[in-house]
Parts: C-alpha cells; sequence; structure tokens
C-alpha cells in the first residue's frame, strides 16, 4: 500500500466549459429525452423493459391484425371501415393506453423528487416551469407511441395493400385527424396523470390513483344519467371515453354518446388538459426543493 508521501496534485483549480452552450432550450430537450429513455427502459436492465413492450405490441396488435384481414380478403368484399374505422380503433387499446399512461407519468415525476434529481435539474438552466414543460413534452411523447403510433400506422397498411383514403386530399385529411386525435388524447391523459403523480412520492400510489379515477368516473357518469335520470350532459365526468368520443368528433362522426354536443366533448377534454396541469403547477410552485 502507498505511503502518504506517495499522494500527489495532479491538476489544481477548475477548467471552464469551452462546448457549445445549448440553453435553456437544450436542457429541456435532453431531460425530455432521458426521461422518455427512462421510460421506456432505454439503456436500463431487461426488467424496466417487460411493462413498455407489452403495452405497445397491445396497442400495435389489434393494427397489424387488421392490415393482415385487409391484406388475405379480396378488395371490395371487406372495406378498412368494415374492420376497424379509424377513431372506432381506440376502442381495441383503450386499456392498454390508460396502464401505459398510468406507468409514463410516475416514472416521469416521482422518481424525480425520491431520488433527488429534482434538485439537481432545478441548479441548471431549468426552472420549475421549464422542468415541469420538458417532462409533459416526454409523457406527451411517450404516449404518442400509443395513442397516435399504431392509427397511422393502420393508414399506411391500408394505402400500401389499395384500400386507403381515395386521393392526395383524401389522404392528408385522414392523417391531420389522426394526428389532432393523437395529440388530444395524448394531452388529457398527460395532463390528469402528471397531477395524480405531483400529489405523491409513491410511483405505486400514483399510478392506482390513476387507474381508479379513469375507470371509476364511467361508473359514476351512468348512474347519474341511466340511475338517477339526470340530464346526459354528466356523461362529460367520464374520463375513460371523452377523450375518445373527442377522437370520433374530429372524424365528424356522432360517437358513442350523440346526445351530447360536440362543443361540450371539446370544451370538457381542455378543461381536464388545463386542469390538470393547473394542479401540477400548484403543487410544484409550493414544493419545498433542498439544494
Amino acid at each position: 500500500m502507498s505511503g502518504r508521501g506517495d499522494a500527489h496534485i495532479v491538476e489544481r483549480g477548475f477548467q471552464p466549459y469551452e462546448g457549445e452552450r445549448s440553453g435553456v432550450a437544450g436542457a429541456i430537450r435532453s431531460v425530455s429525452w432521458e426521461s422518455i429513455r427512462a421510460t421506456l427502459g432505454l439503456g436500463r436492465p431487461a426488467r424496466y423493459k417487460i411493462f413498455p413492450v407489452i403495452a405497445v405490441v397491445i396497442a400495435y396488435l389489434p393494427a397489424v391484425v387488421f392490415i393482415g384481414v385487409a391484406v388475405l380478403i379480396p378488395g371490395n368484399i371487406l372495406e378498412p371501415e368494415e374492420v376497424a374505422d379509424y377513431p372506432g380503433y381506440y376502442g381495441f387499446i383503450t386499456l392498454a393506453i390508460l396502464l401505459f399512461a398510468a406507468m409514463v407519468a410516475p416514472e416521469v415525476l416521482v422518481s424525480d423528487r425520491r431520488n433527488g434529481m429534482l434538485a439537481m435539474y432545478l441548479s441548471t438552466p431549468l426552472d420549475r416551469g421549464t422542468y415541469l414543460t420538458a417532462k409533459a413534452i416526454a409523457v406527451a411523447s411517450t404516449l404518442a407511441l400509443v395513442t397516435l403510433g399504431p392509427p397511422v400506422l393502420m393508414l399506411l397498411g391500408y394505402t400500401v395493400e389499395g384500400s386507403g383514403p381515395d386521393g392526395l386530399g383524401g389522404w392528408l385529411l385522414v392523417l391531420f385527424r389522426i394526428a389532432i386525435s393523437g395529440l388530444a388524447v395524448s394531452g388529457a391523459l398527460t395532463a390528469v396523470s402528471m397531477a395524480a403523480s405531483s400529489l405523491t412520492d409513491r410511483r405505486a400510489f400514483a399510478a392506482i390513483a390513476i387507474v381508479l379515477v379513469v375507470l371509476v368516473s364511467p361508473a359514476l357518469a351512468a348512474a347519474l344519467v341511466e340511475g338517477a335520470g339526470l340530464s346526459p350532459y354528466w356523461r362529460l365526468l367520464d374520463l375513460y371515453s371523452m377523450p375518445f368520443e373527442l377522437v370520433f368528433r374530429i372524424f365528424g362522426q356522432p360517437g358513442n354518446f350523440p346526445e351530447v354536443s360536440t362543443l361540450s366533448v371539446v370544451a370538457v377534454n381542455l378543461a381536464w388538459t388545463v386542469g390538470g396541469l393547473a394542479i401540477v403547477w400548484w403543487r410544484y410552485s409550493r414544493l419545498v426543493i433542498a439544494r
């Protein structure tokens, strides 16, 4: 073992950073990307990848099946809308989207508060607002894998098979509606799941709360409308159905609750999105962070 006389100083002082400085925008991109990687288990042991892979497979599997049916059955016998129309597709993967949302936001938000990373992030050019912006981008982008990707895959598959929309204008219109639908569903679930994750320091509690809130709301809405005989507009309390009801309206279809106006469906989804984000901001603006 070396003696004390062997110790010597090999460097003195601090060296300034001489690389490119990307500022706040670069910090937001970096935090968003690292959050997405952590959620999907990229660069982590295999056990962290199991649930994300299962959720993504469940979300994409119906699209693959529907495309296969369209390819195997001769043309003009079975049209795409008879297999699964684009807004109706969400009915096959609603539960997968919900479980994915219950996993993503707790991993993105709760982990930082528990392991001390939040204080480290706030010692960078990020403040609380830009930090939450980065996290919201990460959650919404990750959810887009299951809210936006499968319908786009279905559109591309039908197009290649020859059963897609007529003309370039029709194709672009369907693509635009798919994009708006995916973003709308991701936005509402991002806000609600982030709100739940901001109120507890336990990832399991946050995930359970997200699932319970979303799954209990349809029963409550049905009890008020069908049981108590109240106005059909009490259906707007149904957090499980209304984001996907909005998708039907975006595609110009009456949806499952035609008695509720499209304006009301848009308004309630906007209210959940803004309200959820407001809860997150309120919670973090009052959070005491030790550095």
